[in-house]
This record gives structure tokens, sequence and C-alpha cells, in this order.
């Protein structure tokens, strides 16, 4: 039995030319040097064109993503690709304006930070929310005055092609343009002589975009991935945290970035949480292939790959749990969820993210084997703690390094005002409001001198030999010293 709804077969990926992609480049920065820095309300509009565009096509949005994931809910595309967008895209028109203004530096001489747009910025988006993922670094990017060219994923051809011509239904190329593309027009993508490239996906393609701008001296935001893990205090509520795990890590069939990897959970209370997060997971989905609120892998390579972490952890002698009575299916490329406990080390699920259907269970004695596990390993981009605002809260804060942290939830600190990207193999660089207004700025410093003398008047020439000059500099540096040494008490 097929559970998956193509229509018709995919449209083969093109190839867009590097002539093209210059064209593009060229002809945004061209305007962009003509225009000048833009005013609040020019950015404003083209905050709310772009957005228009992608909801006025929300329905072809969700049908095409649907062809090409084989199925999935339009409810769950409108929520997590579009209306996203919208509380972000408020949030830049209600405060771009008080951002764009001069900052003020304390100082001796009046000076100032200028808030200037970059210039043109190409956004690299993936495959599993591939609109939102375009949209919202791009709507950051135009209310810090820039021009926008995105790189569309090759995964989804027919989501492309909608998003495509919804944007030119309300943007001018030389504002915003979408580029699609196989994998070697993404290459050539990330060769461009942009001012700024955004990319969201793997680490390994992460490194090569990084590599690839790093050429060029084009800087790059990167928003990765990893391991992301849970702490389940000994003082956490289980209910609680077997249901917002299970259902956070279900989100998209498991095909998330900020979804739970692996969960540490004390050890007198393992059987109790496993027997609860098999019983919410059941409850999700009582059946699993053909449900209509489940969500296939996206294509048969990372069907083949998810599966192989599960059969080499199980070979290697893990426990394997599925909540769910049925078979993975490679034709529909179903894999039911999937608990995996006594993990070895040397299994590859230790090390890979998974990014699908599966959670793997530690157990523990003391809360410092699991914050001394985390930091010992790359920093994921979430790290999640179900407990009280305890003492061994702060010390997991205190020792563990992540992109962001949620208590007693899942995905949260995503959605609130604040920056959100990784750190070290999960990414580098921010966006989202007010961190992604920043992020696609250059912040000038702007100073002027109203005194008789300049800046370098006593430290070039004659001056350097004077006597009183020489006096002044060592003692500065000697009395520096000397308050040092009585601090640290030497």
């Amino acid at each position: 039995m097929s559970s998956l709804t193509h229509a018709s077969p995919p449209p083969a990926p093109t190839h867009v030319d590097r002539k093209e992609l210059d064209r593009l480049v060229a002809l945004q920065r061209a305007a962009f040097r003509a225009e000048g820095d833009p005013s609040a309300d020019v950015r404003r509009h083209r905050v709310d064109r772009l957005l228009l565009a992608v909801l006025d096509a929300a329905d072809e949005i969700a049908d095409a993503l649907a062809e090409d994931y084989g199925r999935r809910p339009a409810t769950l595309t409108k929520a997590t690709e579009l209306l996203v967008l919208i509380e972000e895209a408020a949030h830049l028109r209600d405060n771009l304006g008080e951002w764009m203004k001069p900052t003020p530096v304390d100082g001796p001489v009046p000076a100032f930070v200028q808030h200037k747009p970059l210039g043109v910025v190409g956004v690299v988006t993936a495959w599993n929310f591939p609109v939102g993922l375009a949209v919202q670094p791009a709507l950051d990017a135009l209310a810090a005055g820039n021009r926008v060219i995105m790189k569309f994923t090759d995964v989804h051809l027919r989501t492309g092609e909608v998003f495509a011509r919804a944007v030119a239904k309300y943007l001018r190329e030389d504002e915003v343009a979408v580029v699609c593309g196989d994998v070697e027009t993404a290459r050539e993508f990330a060769d461009l002589h942009l001012d700024k490239i955004i990319f969201t996906g793997s680490p390994a393609v992460g490194k090569l975009v990084a590599a690839a701008a790093g050429a060029n001296l084009v800087p790059v935001t990167l928003e990765l991935g990893g391991k992301n893990p849970v702490v389940v205090a000994p003082d956490a509520d289980l209910q609680l945290a077997a249901h917002r795990i299970a259902t956070t890590r279900m989100l998209n069939g498991g095909q998330v970035c900020l979804c739970p990897d692996y969960v540490f959970v004390p050890r007198s209370r393992a059987e109790e949480f496993t027997a609860a997060l098999q019983a919410e997971l059941a409850g999700l989905f009582p059946t699993y292939a053909d449900n209509p609120a489940a969500v296939p892998l996206v294509n048969e390579r990372n069907f083949d790959r998810v599966l192989g972490l599960i059969e080499d952890a199980v070979e290697k002698g893990a426990r394997r749990i599925t909540p769910i009575a049925e078979e993975p299916s490679r034709a529909d490329r179903f894999i039911p969820p999937t608990l995996l406990l006594d993990v070895p080390a040397e299994a590859r699920i230790e090390r890979e993210e998974v990014f699908g259907p599966v959670l793997t269970i530690h157990v523990y004695d003391d809360v410092a084997e699991p914050i001394s596990y985390i930091a010992d390993r790359p920093s994921p981009l979430a790290a999640y703690w179900y407990g009280e605002d305890s003492d061994d809260f702060h010390r997991f804060l205190q020792r563990t390094t992540s992109g962001g942290v949620t208590r007693n939830d899942g995905l949260l600190h995503h959605s609130v005002d604040a920056p959100f990207g990784g750190v070290g193999n999960s990414g580098t660089g921010a966006y989202s409001g007010k961190a992604g207004f920043d992020e696609f700025s250059h912040r000038r410093p702007v100073a002027a001198q109203p005194g008789p003398s300049g800046t370098t008047d006593i430290i070039v020439g004659a001056p350097l030999l004077d006597p009183a000059v020489k006096f002044g500099i060592d003692q500065a540096i000697s009395g520096t010293a000397a308050d040092i040494r009585a601090r640290l008490g030497l």
C-alpha cells in the first residue's frame, strides 16, 4: 500500500548558469547604489509585499509542499511556514524606524554609530521548512535596507516554482529575486560576490558554503543543527516531559533542526519515563503510515540514512522500542516513531544528527553526568531542561553551551523576541527581529573632532621625541599596571 500522494512526477531540476546569477547580483547592486539607504517607509513597503506574496499563495504553497513531500498536512505548512512570518513582519514594521536611528557613543568627542545596509544579501534555504526559512531572514534583510536573492532548495521543485511566481508578482527582481536550480546552481550561488550569505542546513554543507564564501571574503551567517539534548531532572513532571518531548520530536516527522535527539533521565525514573513516552507517541499516532497527520521522510536518501542509524545502533547492542506496531516502509518513506535504549558509544547515532522520528534515551545517577556529556560534545542548536528553576538548572546553564535553551517545553526560545542562532558546530550569527536587523546591517562609527589637536598630533614627528610626551605615556602604562597588581594582591 502506498500512502504518498504524488499526482505527477516532479519536474527535473534545471541549472541556472553563473552568467544569470551574476546578472542578478549586478542588477540588485546597481539598484541599491542608485537608491542609497532606503527610507523606513520603503523598507516597510518591501516587507509588506514579501509577506503578502506568500500569504496570497498560501494554498498553492501548501499543496505544492504536500506533493513534494509526498504528504504533508496543509495546516502544518501554513502554521510553520507562513503564520510565524506574520508576527516577525509586524515586529519589524513597528520597530525598524527606531532601529535605523544613529546610536550615540559616549566619550570625549561627538560620535555616533550609523546603521548601514550591507547591499545584496543571499539567502540559501533548507528543505524542511523551505518557505519560512527563506522568507524570515529575507524580511530581516529588507528591514535593514538590503536587496535579497534567495536560492530555493532543489529538493522541493514544485514548491520552488510556486514560490518564485508568488514573489515575482509583488516584488521586482532588483528588490527580491528567487533562484531555483539544481545542486550545482547552489554551489555557484555560494561563490557569488554578495555582501552577505545566510545559509540554513547541515553542518557538513555549511562548511562548504563558508569555504566558498570565504574565498571572496563574503561574510556568512550559518544556521545549522546538531544533536539537541534533553535533561529530565529528578524534580521534573514526567508526564508533562513525556508529552512535550514526544510532540517536539515528532514535529514535521522529526525533520526540524530544533528537535531533541537524545534524552537523559534519572535511572530511578527511566522505566516510568519510557512507558510514558511510549504512551504519548502511540496517542499522537495510533497508526503511522496511513495517518494523514504523519509526515514522511523527505526522500529515499534520508529514509535510508535514518533507518541506517537505527539498524547500526541495534547491531551494536541497542534496544529498540516502537510504540506503534508497524514496520518501516521504504516505498512510502515512513519510519514509525522509534526509541533506542542502551545505545553504545560507538553507535553512529551517538554522533550524527538524526533528523527523523527517532529518540535515544540515556540514564544517569547524578545530574553532573549529563552536564558533562553535553559539555564534552559539539554545541547543539538547542538544549532542553525539564524540571524546576533549581541550582541544578543553573549549573546546566553555566557549564553547557548551545544556541538556545528552553525549560519545560520545546522550541519556545525560538518563538520569543530574542536572537535565534547557533554556536560553534550549530552555526554562527543570529537573526529574527532586532538581531536580524543588526545581522544584515553594518554598524559604522562616525566621529567629529571639536578640539584644536588631532588624534595623531603627538605620535608623529618631533612630538615623539618630547620628554613630556614620553613621560606621560610611561606613567599611564606603569600606573595602570600598578592598579592591576593591587587588585590581584600581587
